[in-house]
């Protein structure tokens, strides 16, 4: 604060006057606004920055929820044909409940997958191994598993899964596994010339198979389950083995590249 003694027009014990005080306090007020500007500006930058943040957070959250109730809302509807397909021509309540549970079961295995991926994708060889750990013995392997490494997408992830899960049901209750040395080859190819993928299942060592009198919902599935991917599906009843081929195009089967 200016002090000045107004008998002298000096600082009180100075020989400045006046004037010179009042310059001198002038130089000091500039350089607080100038300060203060600094700070204004520098604080209103980062307002500025943090509603641009804010805004895209806002976005995000959106695109998210919106996502989940996507993904909520198609998980709903396949439960829902899960359980009503199960119970048509029900056997009996006993088989209708292990059905359901081991088909939901097989729904949650593929879903913990794409969590662990962030829904992203996920290797074709984990949704393998992931969709038959329940129905393998890792102290001596029932299945032969080859093929190339390659990324597929959320949906192609739970068809594949889904369907691995009835064939290994299918064939724990009927087929190769139902025999002590019945063992199951499971391998896929990609054709680079077609672009297409090419995934068979091999039954051998089992009973003696024979073509079924009618099409069960699991075989419904299995082809339904095909068709979402654009793929074609044989299901061969050969009386050496079960034989199970899908063939679909990359196109409908590889995870979106990283943006």
């Amino acid at each position: 604060m200016l002090e000045i003694d107004l008998r002298t027009g000096q600082h009180p014990g100075g020989t400045e006057s006046y004037e010179d005080a009042l310059a001198a306090e002038n130089v000091s007020l500039r350089l607080l606004l100038a300060q203060a500007e600094i700070n204004t500006n520098g604080l209103l930058a980062r307002a500025g920055i943090d509603a641009k943040e804010r805004e895209t957070a806002d976005k995000l959250q959106k695109l998210i929820l919106e996502e989940l109730h996507h993904r909520v809302k198609n998980t709903l509807a396949t439960v829902s044909a899960i359980v009503s397909q199960s119970l048509r021509n029900v056997q009996g309540v006993d088989h209708a409940q292990r059905a359901i549970e081991g088909r939901l079961l097989a729904l949650g295995r593929a879903h913990d997958l794409l969590l662990q991926t962030k829904w992203s994708s996920a290797d074709l060889g984990a949704v393998v191994h992931n969709a038959i750990e329940a129905f393998d013995d890792r102290n001596e392997s029932r299945f032969s598993i080859s093929g190339p490494d390659v990324q597929i997408n959320s949906g192609a992830v739970i068809v594949i899964a889904m369907t691995l899960n009835e064939l290994c049901t299918n064939a724990t209750k009927y087929g190769a596994f139902s025999l002590p040395k019945g063992r199951v080859d499971l391998g896929w190819t990609i054709d680079r010339k077609s672009q297409r993928l090419r995934l068979s299942w091999t039954e051998k060592d089992g009973p003696s198979v024979r073509s079924p009198a009618k099409r069960s919902f699991g075989t419904r599935l299995i082809e339904t389950l095909g068709r979402q991917l654009l793929g074609d599906v044989q299901l061969t009843y050969a009386e050496s083995g079960f034989a199970y081929t899908f063939d679909a195009p990359m196109t409908s089967l590889n995870a979106p590249a990283p943006a």
